[in-house]
């Protein structure tokens, strides 16, 4: 029998529970209190399996409260969550702490949201934008929700759902296109010539990690955790397909044993990822050069930047 991913598991445990518990105990409150599984873990971007069991897994939903609303019944909604079942379907609930940094129970919306974004909500400007990891942002944003009538948790999210305001995507993209050109395309082939294999893979991985980034940044999405990068950009409508090649330059399939070979055909796959790249920065029309190396193309993204501190900070800035 197919095991039930952490997902359909959360819901059910929800259905099964936690709405009858809310609709019996808080029935002025029911739609008020948003309920569903967004965060940390791989069961929020549905990528669990059977090995993510071994840990921070278990049946368990988050309820999401205003600050008016959790100064009345915070702590008695906890309470009444804390006593559901311990355990739904073989799987355990982990026990709850009010003042705890839980990923499953009761949240207020803003502090809920502060643990990814630094602020309650959407950041208020591009310094904010900017600060925020990635992976941050791909978290705060996965995951179901599977009923907020009152729609304030969900308002915040279709907000980060939008992904970077214009300005501050041009400049990562413009950033990780001027490392891609630094690390793949020129220094790659230089540490081999010196001989130093171990600043070539770091070479190698340093311009894979950008342009997966920059894929994402091409799609208005953003990048979860390396754990994930590459599971999540296999989904990708646009340059979703260079997953491969990207990560046979981390993990050759074949065994090294010529090593001129070995160095030609990593530097096809970076040409060959680079132009792609830089095929569709054409087609969303952030760059016209005809030049094959990525750091003019990173310069002229800048020219498309309006907001002038951003476009003024150091090239690789981002």
């Amino acid at each position: 029998m197919k095991k039930m991913k952490g997902l359909e598991l959360s819901r059910a445990y929800y259905e099964a529970w936690g709405a009858p518990m809310i609709r019996e105990k808080f029935p002025e409150y029911e739609d008020r209190i948003a309920v569903g599984l967004v965060g940390p873990g791989s069961e929020c971007f549905g990528y669990d399996d059977a090995i993510s069991m071994d840990h921070d897994f278990e049946a368990g939903f988050c309820l999401w409260l205003t600050k008016e609303d959790e100064d009345v019944i915070g702590f008695p909604l906890f309470r009444a969550y804390s006593k559901l079942p311990e355990e739904f379907m073989g799987v355990m609930k982990q026990a709850q702490s009010f003042y705890g940094g839980n990923r499953r129970g009761v949240m207020e919306i803003g502090e809920f949201y502060s643990r990814f974004t630094g602020c309650p909500g959407v950041p208020d400007d591009w310094h904010q934008w900017m600060a925020v990891p990635e992976y941050a942002l791909a978290e705060a944003v996965n995951g179901q929700i599977f009923r907020d009538d009152l729609g304030k948790f969900t308002a915040i999210r279709k907000e980060l759902e939008k992904g970077y305001p214009e300005d501050v995507r041009l400049k990562k993209m413009a950033a990780r296109a001027a490392l891609m050109a630094q690390s793949g395309q020129y220094n790659y082939s230089r540490c081999i010539s010196h001989g130093e294999w171990g600043a070539a893979g770091m070479a190698l991985a340093e311009f894979v990690n950008n342009a997966v980034s920059m894929i994402y940044l091409l799609n208005h999405r953003y990048m979860p955790y390396y754990k994930w990068m590459f599971r999540g950009m296999r989904e990708l409508p646009l340059l979703g397909d260079l997953s491969e090649s990207l990560e046979e330059l981390l993990v050759p399939q074949q065994s090294v044993t010529d090593t001129a070979d070995y160095k030609a055909r990593n530097l096809d796959k970076i040409e060959a990822v680079s132009a792609a790249v830089i095929e569709e920065l054409r087609r969303q029309k952030l760059t016209s050069g005809a030049w094959d190396y990525l750091e003019p193309h990173a310069l002229e993204l800048t020219e498309h930047i309006r907001n002038g501190e951003i476009r003024n900070l150091h090239l690789m800035e981002g």
